[in-house]
């Protein structure tokens, strides 16, 4: 048995289990059970949390007393009923990886207990894609955040059946538009069934001199600019407001299933999402499910933002920000015959 440490707890959030859960369950609380849709591109009706067929979550992973709030929109979206089974795909922050990494540990530690992984799951993942996967090295599981932080959401969320809930942690390397297809290809029949819940985990925009990231656009009708050095301010909208436009280009392109146009809009603006890889693998999951079907389409795939926040609003080019996205991604129900 090798126990994955919850090596972030007392430093990214708190290492006390009854404070942890306080925290959690006020955060889910303040969730109001009827949410509007963030960055649509047409105007679209509230929708009422949880649902059914939810298949996936898009969620933040920076220190809970930053992101937590926002993280609970994500979580908040999920009916558990028939879930066994969670995948994390998560970005790598320290290792750089071409492919994707299984972890190599058989328990997740967190606060709250433990959550057991899926070696056979992953085992019958690494039969079908022989040569694919990597493995990650107990230390280098341990390093990254990507991942843990988003396990006391998921024990929280599922602790009334924990015993029976698996964990499927992959740590997402830089692949290339071709290998997130491949890689979304080989989890595509995880993603159909009922029993998996995908989440993913990512931030969205980081921003400021310390990211090496000052993108600004004064306004649609011009181009885009960086700021520093003797231009320091904004000219036209804020600069949180810029950034704001531009985190919600990317989430209107991934609402929209829109596996190239997401690369492309990243190839265009360099936005710093850190989990940009773990994404473009979902939206390679979908499209090899549904080809050619745009999201939003009636009897189709819906994905979904509901929250969106920035850890501080930018007024200066010596400020710094991290905005924090929380989405779902909704199958089609199916009906239930009645015998």
């Amino acid at each position: 048995m090798t126990v994955r440490r919850a090596s972030h707890a007392g430093s990214w959030y708190a290492d006390d289990a009854e404070v942890l859960d306080e925290e959690l369950e006020s955060w889910l609380e303040a969730v109001p059970a009827t949410v509007d849709i963030v960055a649509a591109s047409d105007e679209a009706a509230p929708v009422t949390l949880p649902m059914d067929g939810v298949r996936a979550i898009i969620g933040p992973h920076a220190g809970l007393s930053y992101s937590g709030a926002t993280a609970a929109y994500a979580y908040k979206s999920i009916n558990t009923s028939g879930i066994r089974r969670v995948f994390i795909l998560g970005p790598s922050h320290h290792v750089f990886l071409r492919r994707c990494a299984f972890s190599q540990c058989t328990e997740y530690e967190t606060p709250l207990g433990r959550i057991q992984v899926d070696r056979e799951a992953i085992s019958e993942l690494q039969c079908k894609g022989q040569g694919a996967w990597e493995s990650m090295g107990v230390l280098v599981d341990e390093d990254e955040h990507s991942l843990e932080m988003h396990l006391p959401y998921i024990y929280k969320t599922f602790e009334h059946c924990i015993d029976d809930i698996r964990l499927v942690p992959i740590l997402v390397g830089n692949l290339s538009f071709e290998r997130e297809q491949a890689f979304g290809a080989l989890l595509a029949e995880y993603l159909e069934s009922e029993e998996n819940l995908f989440v993913i985990s990512s931030d969205f925009c980081h921003w400021g001199s310390r990211f090496r990231y000052t993108w600004y656009r004064e306004s649609d009708d011009v181009r885009a600019v960086e700021l520093g050095g003797r231009r320091k301010g904004a000219q036209g909208r804020p600069i949180w407001k810029s950034i704001e436009r531009l985190d919600f280009d990317g989430m209107r392109a991934i609402s929209r299933l829109d596996h190239a146009g997401f690369r492309q809009y990243l190839d265009q603006t360099e936005n710093t999402i850190c989990g940009r890889h773990p994404i473009g693998v979902l939206l390679g999951a979908i499209s090899h499910l549904f080809p050619g079907h745009p999201g939003g389409a009636d009897n189709g795939p819906q994905l979904q933002f509901v929250k969106y926040a920035q850890s501080s609003q930018v007024a200066d080019a010596s400020d710094s920000s991290v905005s924090y996205a929380s989405a779902y991604l909704q199958f089609p129900v199916k009906e239930k015959r009645i015998r």
